[in-house]
């Protein structure tokens, strides 16, 4: 009985491992949508104890650094800032044979003369004259009289120099600004009279008579300064004048300003670096949203063309005319 029932045992495993010979394992299929990736649980305790911690305290920025020291001679310092401050006579600002240049307080403006050529310096109508002081009176005769009456009155100042080859200065001072000028005597070629426009009161004019602000709302005419010298080359976009606020900067192109070919601002700074500022175009105006020193269009590539716009005021002296005299 028992080798009958081993038998029986035997027999049942062979046939189990012939089926697991020859049949194949079922293949398993998987639900890919039934499995979702394992969420990540954060420790509610290290969150807290991280909000805790306290934050370090904001370090201080390094400071700027020191603008570089100027090594040239104070006398070359002066040659420069006269330099930028000059005006020369512009081709576009003659009307007839009168030159007449854009006002600026501290300003110089160059008078061409002959000798035995008189030439005419013509103020503004209604200005007094206050005082005239010439740095030559021995080879330079100066003069002054007067034109019209009433409100069309105008002084005119005339100089005639005695021999080619000469310069000196000539300070005017009126009721309402002072002039500056340079002087220099050629061989034939002489300026028959230089007068000056005024933007400032223009500004002021337009405001009173209810004329729409040509630049933006809330700029008060009484707080333009027009103190701004333009020097350099003389391309088409070269700017009419500049003035400030205070706080901003405005740079006036001519009426048919073009700002497909806007030249690009960049500001000189005390070391002579030049950096682009941000500034924005409004009409034919630039607005720069800062004061400076100096500043340059520039536009080209290679031979750029190159336009200086250079402030031109500095602590004055407080001193009586009389100490001017000859």
């Amino acid at each position: 009985m028992i080798l009958a029932r081993t038998g029986i045992i035997l027999l049942s495993v062979a046939v189990l491992g012939a089926c697991a010979g020859n049949t194949p394992l079922p293949k398993i299929q998987y639900d890919a949508t039934a499995f979702k990736p394992a969420a990540i649980e954060h420790d509610p305790a290290a969150v807290k104890t991280a909000a805790a911690l306290p934050l370090p305290p904001p370090q201080p920025l390094p400071p700027p650094d020191p603008p570089k020291p100027d090594l040239r001679a104070p006398t070359a310092r002066v040659v420069q800032a006269n330099r930028a401050a000059l005006h020369e006579p512009a081709t576009g600002d003659f009307i007839n044979a009168v030159q007449i240049y854009p006002f600026a307080d501290n300003a110089l403006y160059r008078l061409y003369a002959a000798p035995q050529q008189v030439s005419d310096i013509q103020f503004q109508n209604g200005e007094t004259l206050s005082a005239i002081s010439a740095g030559d009176t021995v080879r330079w005769a100066v003069g002054d009289t007067t034109s019209g009456s009433g409100p069309s009155r105008r002084v005119h100042v005339l100089v005639k120099p005695f021999a080619a080859g000469l310069k000196t200065n000539l300070v005017i001072l009126t009721d309402r600004r002072t002039y500056h000028l340079e002087l220099v005597s050629t061989d034939h070629t002489s300026m028959a009279a230089i007068s000056w426009s005024y933007p400032q009161d223009d500004l002021i004019t337009q405001v009173r008579d209810s004329q729409p602000p040509v630049i933006e709302s809330g700029v008060s005419p009484e707080d333009l300064n027009f103190r701004y010298a333009i020097s350099g080359d003389d391309p088409p976009w070269r700017p009419v004048r500049a003035f400030d606020d205070g706080n901003k900067v405005y740079i006036e192109f001519p009426p048919q300003f073009n700002q497909d070919e806007a030249p690009p601002l960049f500001v000189v700074g005390a070391d002579g670096s030049s950096d682009l500022v941000n500034y924005r175009v409004r009409g034919n105006y630039y607005i720069v949203d800062r004061l400076f020193a100096a500043a340059e269009l520039r536009l080209g590539t290679g031979k750029q063309q190159i336009v200086r716009i250079s402030r031109t005021d500095a602590p004055q002296s407080k001193r009586s005319a009389s100490l001017f005299g000859d």
